[in-house]
């Protein structure tokens, strides 16, 4: 890519979407206060999409504002359970406990993508899915937390479709790569038609 193309963040998942799609990158983890961040805007009746939007934005700006003239790619997931904003669970009780108030109803997960240049915002998407959980017993929300525990615990909604997590749902409206935590098709669609990427 013409100028330097950086990824504001920590995510694994994040990292491999791009090199999959052959995108040349650096990765830089931010450091921003999330929580400190995420409680002012909720304090303030801010809209889960908002929130993750304004995430995003932060960790751009961040890892930009000492990247001068590279494009930095900043990115947050939030979970929306019917206008409420679930965060990761903070131990295997929480997350069993979250499950079982996600299960049998609908929520969505909304994944916000922000590129900052010398410290300034340029591009933001947010894309929504929604999913329906199926109704589930207790005992199997309980071993399948156990049983998956050291890859969800850092995953919104403790669960991740592209593992056992799939089997937790009836249905699935919207963008895979969403659900991932990463607006791909249209960061793509972007950077094309800035001429970064070859068509």
């Amino acid at each position: 890519m013409p100028q330097p193309f950086i990824l504001a963040s920590g995510s694994d998942i994040r990292a491999k979407l791009l090199m999959q799609a052959n995108i040349d990158h650096e990765v830089v983890k931010p450091r921003v206060d999330e929580e400190m961040i995420k409680q002012a805007l909720l304090a303030e009746a801010a809209p889960c999409r908002d929130v993750a939007d304004a995430l995003a934005e932060m960790k751009a700006r961040k890892v930009s504002e000492k990247h001068p003239g590279a494009l930095v790619l900043g990115c947050d997931q939030v979970l929306d359970l019917r206008g409420t904003l679930l965060s990761k669970p903070e131990n295997i009780n929480a997350a069993i406990d979250q499950l079982k108030s996600l299960q049998g109803d609908r929520h969505s997960l909304l994944s916000a993508a922000v590129i900052c240049e010398d410290g300034k915002p340029i591009w933001r998407h947010v894309g929504q899915v929604r999913l329906r959980m199926r109704t589930i017993s207790e005992s199997y929300i309980t071993d399948y937390v156990t049983r998956n525990w050291d890859s969800i615990q850092h995953a919104v909604g403790c669960y991740k479709l592209e593992e056992e997590g799939v089997r937790l749902f009836s249905s699935i409206e919207g963008d895979y790569f969403h659900v991932l935590g990463m607006p791909l098709l249209e960061l793509i669609n972007y950077l094309t038609l800035r001429g970064d990427l070859a068509s």
